[in-house]
Order: C-alpha cells, then structure tokens, then sequence
C-alpha cells in the first residue's frame, strides 16, 4: 500500500485476526524436515513468510497467489506476520537461523551481512532468475541498493516510476488563501505573515478562532527527524534532507560532497530559532514538540478546516482523494529562510534518490531452504510484469486490475473501494517484485495524488547538484560501522533530543546552543561523520 494508507489507525478487529495468523504461522515457519518438504502427490512445499499490516486481507486469500501457486506448481504454505509483531520476532527468527522458505519484506541487507549463513545469495542464481535479471538492468540503482561486497543476500523492490515522488511535502490551505485574498509564502517571513492571519482573521468562517496556523508534528525521541519533521526547514536554508530514509534522521547530511551532521551547524540553528518564534506567536501548538494529536488536529472531517499548514504526505493528510478538506490543500515549495535566496532553496532529496521508489528488503531466501528450484521459480515469477502489477494493485482474474494494453492498466473502482475499507487485496507497496517503466497506471486516486503532489518541487529538485548533495539509497556502512554508528546514536538521542526540544520551542540561547555542541563532540558525533564520509566515498564513484 501507499504511504497514505499507512498512515491509517490500526484496526483492532482485524489486528486480533492477524495475530491469530501469525500464532499459527510462526509455529511452523522455521526450516520444515526434508519429508516433509513434499506433498503426498509430491508437489514441493515452500513456506513464504510475509510482513503484512491489518488493512489488507490475508495473503493467501489473494487470488493472485492462488494462481502463483498453481503457476509455480509448488505448495505454497503462506505465514502472514503483523508489523508490530515482526519488530519482535525477527531478531528471535536470526539467532535461531529459523527463517522461512522464502521471506517477503522481511530481511535487509544489513541482517543478513550479519548472518550471512542463514541466507540463500541469489547472485549465484541469477541464470534461474530471469526476471530479477531484466529488473537489475533497466534500474541498476536497484542492485546497488541491496548488494553488498558482490553479494545479494535480499532482493528490493519498486513500486514503479510514479513514486519516484518524495513523501514529503508542505501543505497549505488554498481555500483560506484565496478568502483572505494572500498568495503562497515563498519566504519565511512571508509565511509568519500568512500564518498570523491565519490565525486572527477566521479563515474557516465559523466566527471562532479555532484555527491552526500551522500543525506540527512531534519531534521523536530516538532520533533527530523522520517522516514530516518539522526540520524539513532545513530545505529553507539549502540544506538537503532524506527523511523517507537513511541516515539523514539522525542528521547526516551532505554538501558538495561532503558529509556532516545539521545538529552542528548554523542553519539548524536557525531553524531552532524559527520554529521557536513561531510558538511564541502562537502560530503553532503550544505542545506540538510532545503531542500525539498531529493526526487528529488534520483530520477533523466535514467540510469546516482547522489548520492553515503543515508536513505530510499529500493533501490525504486531511482526508480521502476528492474529499471537501483534500480538496482545500495543495502542496508549496518550501519558503525560503532569512538570507538565503530562492536559488540556494532545496527540498528533500527522498524522491529523487529513489527512497520512495524502492525499498531493500523484499525477497530473502533461506540458505536451508528444501526446495531450492521451486524457490526460485516462485521468486522469479514474482519478479515477473505479470505478477508484479497484481501485488500491487491486486487480481485481474477478480476485476481489480484491468490489462489495457501490452504495458498498461486500469485500476478498477472495485478495487479503490476495497483499499478504502481497510480490506486491500494486494500487498501494495510490500510487493516482491518491481515495475517497469514502460507500465502506465490509470484509475489509481492515489497514485495520482502523489504525482501531483510532487510537480511543485521540479525548480528546488534542481537545485541539488545530484549525488554531491544528498546521501544516495545505496551507500551503506560496514556491518562493524553500523554498531559504532547505533551505539553512539543511542547515546546521541538521549541527550541531544531533550536540548534540541527546549530549544524549538524557547530559542537557541548561546548557553543551551553551546551546551549541545560539546556534548555532541564528547558523544563521538564526529565518528558518525567520518564513518558515513568513509563509506559514501567509497559507494559514489
């Protein structure tokens, strides 16, 4: 699914259904006895496990994995594991060297550099794997994501060319624009003036100043930034985030290629400050460094908005594609800080690097595996156009997916409908597979949403000067460096974020701000730097 959908609240209902699933799963998920590998008509058993979330319908009640699986001439033993289950049983999973058949979004590369016997390397495979093969030539970016020291322990996905979009944008609410008679901020203190009336001047017309200027969301503890951080501010002053993924939320960035950390410089300084004035304005909550409400204050229903701006994804933020609030909100440049012009102005660099395209950890294979040939049959049909287009947008054979022409395809209202009740009947975006860019989609709300969301951000993409200013997907740290890398992170966290929340709301006083820049030096903040220095120099050519 998208990253819209993702954002939905979990239904408990269909949550204690899937953990009745994975409780039966797990139980049989490890490496079954070669006798019982077969079936008694001696057909080969593959068990494949898959990380679902609880708004699709089970796996094998997909009746395109029915059809794989006579396809594929195996017996497929599907074991469906919740999100918020796998976190759990994963490392559980490794040390015990207990992995299914196949695993779908389920390993990265990095769990199995780490364990490297437990996985099946599919580098010495590819003659059976055609279609893997096709994949890895027309994106070669694809390959260098997941391959590590020439191995390919776990195959990645794509989700096609449309989503090469970034899934972080700023929102900003036309229809009260347009009342107010105010154009789209394209500077910071355009964007104050835009938010104080906002506030003062009842844009949302119901005679009470109940409106949100702008909503932020919370600032996590474990690190410095994620999905729609208040911090993609730092695109303000030219420096490029990579939220989507990456190290980029715990502050790596880079500059001419050059790697550092923004919590050392001046232009997160300066953000501090700006969101800091904000609160004083009341332009924003006051308790939106700490609140759980970032959802609920967008999502208020009816036709009546209560906030003027914000982080998100698109303008599903507020509701459902063509619903009275999305309509209200389209996506803006970022403004530009005090002192920095329009041409030195970026936007984060997830969508262009391809974060929001792909994703590493698709297809893993068990080194133990029984059945190794009608594995690898399963996984090259997977990787197949034909089974590809299903997983993502679900069965033609049950009229969800409709083949218009050798490379394109409708998405039918059966199937928005279905995604739209929380009983998706494709994986989506946990797909193991990839789509080509010959393949054109219509019919996906979505999908097009997304697209245009994007199209405002052309002139800021441009300019960043490529590589040399964004950490590329691929780069990655050595299984060591990556200790080093989250033990001092840890340690970063805890006392940097409760500094650097103090100072988004209050200001970075000279004390507080020095005060964190010396326990970041004494937290080996510089080795961070230098490990990610040491491995992007040795990735980007």
């Amino acid at each position: 699914m998208n990253k819209g959908v993702a954002k939905k609240a979990i239904s408990g209902v269909a949550a204690a259904g899937a953990a009745a699933m994975l409780l039966t799963g797990l139980s049989a998920c490890g490496q079954s006895t070669a006798a019982n590998k077969k079936t008694s008509d001696g057909k080969p058993i593959v068990t494949i496990l898959v990380q679902q979330n609880t708004t699709q319908i089970p796996i094998g009640q997909m009746t395109w994995a029915k059809e794989l699986e006579k396809e594929s001439g195996a017996k497929i033993e599907w074991k469906v594991v919740l999100d918020t289950a796998w976190s759990q049983q994963k490392n559980a999973a490794l040390a015990a060297g207990d992995l299914s058949d196949l695993n779908i979004r389920a390993y990265h590369p990095d769990d199995a550099s780490q364990n490297p016997d437990a996985f099946e390397d599919l580098s010495q495979d590819m003659d059976k794997l055609p279609n893997v093969e096709a994949f890895f030539k027309e994106q070669p970016v694809a390959k260098k994501f997941v391959e590590v020291e020439g191995h390919l322990w776990v195959l990645p996905s794509s989700r096609g060319k449309a989503f090469s979009a970034s899934g972080q944008h700023m929102l900003i609410n036309k229809t009260w624009l347009d009342k107010l008679g105010l154009k789209v901020p394209t500077t910071w203190k355009e964007l104050t003036k835009v938010l104080e009336a906002f506030k003062t001047q009842d844009p949302n017309g119901n005679g009470k100043q109940d409106e949100i200027p702008m909503n932020l969301r919370a600032l996590p503890t474990d690190q410095l930034a994620g999905w729609w951080s208040p911090f993609l501010f730092m695109n303000s002053t030219g420096i490029a985030t990579h939220f989507n993924s990456g190290p980029s939320g715990t502050g790596i960035y880079v500059k001419d290629g050059k790697v550092g950390n923004m919590m050392q410089t001046d232009e997160f300084r300066q953000v501090l400050n700006y969101l800091a004035s904000l609160k004083k304005e009341g332009l924003v909550p006051d308790d939106w460094v700490t609140s759980d409400k970032y959802d609920s204050r967008n999502q208020v229903g009816g036709n009546t908005a209560q906030v003027g701006a914000v982080f998100g994804w698109d303008a599903t933020a507020f509701g459902t594609v063509g619903s009275d609030l999305y309509n209200q909100y389209i996506t803006i440049p970022v403004p530009s800080a005090d002192g920095v012009s329009s041409d030195d102005t970026v936007w984060d660099a997830s969508g262009v690097s391809g974060a929001n395209e792909y994703e590493d950890y698709h297809m893993a294979m068990s080194s133990k595996a029984a059945n190794k040939d009608a594995c690898l049959k399963i996984i090259n049909l997977l990787y197949s156009e034909k089974y590809s287009v299903q997983q993502l947008y679900g069965s033609t054979t049950d009229g969800y997916l409709e083949k218009t022409g050798d490379h394109s395809y409708k998405v039918t209202e059966k199937f928005v409908e279905e995604r739209d009740a929380q009983k998706t009947p494709a994986l989506e975006d946990r797909l193991a597979g990839w789509i080509p860019d010959a393949d054109e989609f219509e019919g996906d709300k979505n999908l097009t949403s997304i697209v245009e969301a994007d199209k405002p951000y052309a002139e800021q993409y441009s300019h960043l000067n490529g590589e040399k200013d964004y950490m590329p997907i691929y780069v990655r740290l050595s299984a060591a460096d990556q200790t080093t890398y989250a033990n001092n992170n840890t340690t970063i966290a805890t006392t940097a974020m409760p500094l650097i929340a103090k100072m988004a709301q209050n200001g970075a006083d000279d004390a507080t701000w020095n005060s964190l820049q010396e326990q970041l030096k004494s937290m080996n903040i510089q080795q961070n730097v230098d490990l990610w220095q040491k491995a992007y120099d040795k990735y980007v050519k």
